[in-house]
């Protein structure tokens, strides 16, 4: 009967000296309600799978994150957004990448995992199955920042593209957004939603949608899903060696994780974070940048958000 719900809402530079105390607190009511989303469906014995939709979907929601409405520009000055989910109970996925006008990626990757014989689906044939599934297509406008456009105007005539970060200062923020969460039956999942990076060209895909990579779930070792710059999290296939390091040299989860995000993404370069939870209910949220937008509720009664170390 023990069940958890974490989140996270990116990480990189985040500096309280760089902060507002207004922009903070809505950034903390972001994480609570995705919290608090989750929790309602794990509390009323609800799956695993659609808690961490359920919290997903609360953070593309919110402009304030890079995923869904509030997704950064591509060097076209559109929207491009990949998602994922994974059921550890029986190693279901789905994930799409590359989709434009879907508010809530993550419900049409869920969609690829329940109603297709596919893992991945991308682009076009994405947005033909979206309209199979009855799926409503957004404006533009729906998805537009101020504050993301500023950033994209910045670079827009250039071939460099950012990660997400504030367009007053260089510091680094790697916008995704994720949930892991236990059930009461002791099944996990994860699900991971991303805008990818400000500027980026050639249809690029980043680590989040990639089974393994950014998104994994297996309920014999964990569920994890990662933020970060995406090239080193698939080069080091991060979500799955946690559960390697679990599977075969034993480790727990926090030790399983803490290597990896400590020693094997810090030995190629590879900033930011992950969080995680094992089908006993335990979890850990850990990252190797100045801080990471995260948040933990469990049945027990814990209840924290966080930003700094």
């Amino acid at each position: 009967m023990k069940y958890t719900i974490a989140v996270h809402g990116g990480a990189g530079t985040i500096l309280k000296e760089n902060m507002t105390s207004e922009l903070e607190q809505k950034y903390r009511q972001g994480l609570q309600q995705a919290l608090d989303a989750g929790y309602a469906v794990l509390e009323k014995g609800g799956t695993a799978t659609d808690a961490v939709v359920a919290a997903v979907v609360v953070l593309e929601d919110d402009i304030l994150f890079n995923a869904g409405r509030g997704s950064v520009f591509t060097k076209k000055g559109l929207h491009e957004m990949d998602a994922a989910v994974m059921n550890g109970a029986d190693l279901a996925a789905g994930a799409v990448c590359g989709v434009q006008h879907i508010s809530n990626p993550i419900k049409l990757a869920e969609a690829v995992m329940l109603k297709t014989e596919h893992v991945m689906l991308c682009g076009e044939g994405a947005a033909g199955f979206a309209k199979e599934q009855g799926f409503v297509f957004e404006p533009d406008e729906y998805f537009f920042s101020k504050f993301r456009y500023d950033q994209w105007n910045e670079m827009k005539d250039s071939d460099a593209y950012q990660l997400d970060h504030s367009a007053k200062n260089t510091d680094k923020k790697f916008g995704t957004v994720g949930a892991v969460a236990c059930d009461m039956q002791g099944n996990i999942a994860a699900a991971t939603s991303t805008g990818g990076m400000t500027n980026k060209n050639y249809g690029r895909i980043g680590d989040s949608p990639l089974i393994g990579c950014g998104t994994y779930a297996n309920n014999k070792t964990c569920a994890v899903s990662c933020t970060g710059h995406g090239e080193l999290f698939i080069k080091a296939v991060a979500a799955y060696d946690v559960s390697c390091l679990m599977e075969y040299a034993n480790m727990n989860l926090h030790d399983a994780m803490n290597k990896v995000v400590s020693e094997k993404l810090v030995a190629i370069n590879g900033e930011g974070g992950m969080i995680g939870v094992d089908a006993n209910g335990n979890y850990a949220l850990l990252f190797n940048s100045a801080g990471m937008y995260r948040g933990v509720r469990t049945r027990e009664g814990l209840n924290e958000v966080a930003i700094y170390k």
